[in-house]
């Protein structure tokens, strides 16, 4: 049986819809993995073949201000897990590099955070190879699906709503759809060997700014808005991001086997599970 941890986000949901019956579900409301008591309990009283960590504080720009709780949740919450667990698969970020890499990035390249955000989400990431028996950590990046709040979806709105928007074209990376990193999770978990401790990135294939993604979802979802292109420096934000965090997949698709879908086909299949919600 598996643990899905942040049952309640967008991953997390798009597990649950993939795992269904053979996963317990846990959100804020029933664990707060920040607690060691807490933590000691839930794992006293049910035994997991895996945990899955989908929970994460990812207010990037109020982390600024929000240190403890987003290191409560980023960091301390894996380490507990990782702890208590024993066997994890952890999602991580791309935001645990600075962006300046004229390359995708490879696993064992170099960090260095810009963010509060991405230094807790490093330090989550060490504390999960450290403390677990086995631990599979997953940086991912721009995640979207059809549920919860996410870009694709606030693009849909304020294209409907307006003549036109602005958004930055200067930072590069890949959407992911949280739907097909499910998938991957899923795949994984049973090639996952005891003892083993390693990294891997997962995004959807492909390279994008957010405003080749803005004007990718406009043009899907049919959308008349004009998307026009902004430098970082005119849209302000309270933390930086990295300026280029594409990954590279080469060691997830040879250790797992994986088929990893272009972030445009990707977009298609959100798109295509909003519509039929309406």
């Amino acid at each position: 049986m598996f643990l899905i941890i942040g049952a309640d986000g967008q991953l997390g949901r798009e597990l649950r819809m993939l795992l269904g019956d053979s996963a317990v579900y846990a959100g804020r409301k029933e664990l707060d993995i920040g607690d060691e008591g807490a933590v000691h309990a839930f794992f006293k009283a049910q035994k997991f073949d895996f945990v899955i960590n989908c929970a994460a504080y990812t207010a990037v720009d109020k982390a600024e201000g929000d240190f403890e709780n987003a290191d409560r949740t980023n960091r301390l919450g894996p380490a507990l897990l990782a702890k208590h667990g024993r066997r994890i698969l952890h999602i991580s970020t791309d935001y645990v590099f600075d962006g300046t890499a004229c390359r995708p990035y490879k696993e064992a390249d170099a960090v260095n955070p810009l963010s509060v955000y991405g230094a807790t989400k490093l330090a989550g990431e060490n504390a999960v190879l450290h403390g677990a028996e086995t631990a599979a950590v997953i940086r991912t990046s721009w995640l979207y699906s059809s549920f919860g709040t996410n870009f694709v979806k606030t693009m849909r709105r304020l294209g409907a709503e307006r003549e036109s928007l602005g958004v930055v074209f200067d930072q590069i990376g890949t959407p992911t759809y949280a739907a097909d990193l499910a998938s991957a999770i899923a795949a994984m978990l049973p090639q996952i060997k005891p003892g083993m401790k390693e990294v891997y990135h997962y995004s959807n294939e492909g390279v994008a700014s957010w405003y080749d993604f803005a004007v990718a979802i406009m043009e899907e979802s049919g959308l008349a808005c004009a998307v026009c292109p902004l430098e970082t420096g005119e849209y302000p934000a309270k933390a930086a991001r990295p300026a280029c965090s594409v990954l590279n997949k080469a060691k997830v698709r040879r250790d797992f086997g994986l088929a990893i879908p272009h972030w445009r086909d990707g977009l298609k299949r959100c798109l295509q599970a909003l519509d039929e919600k309406r």
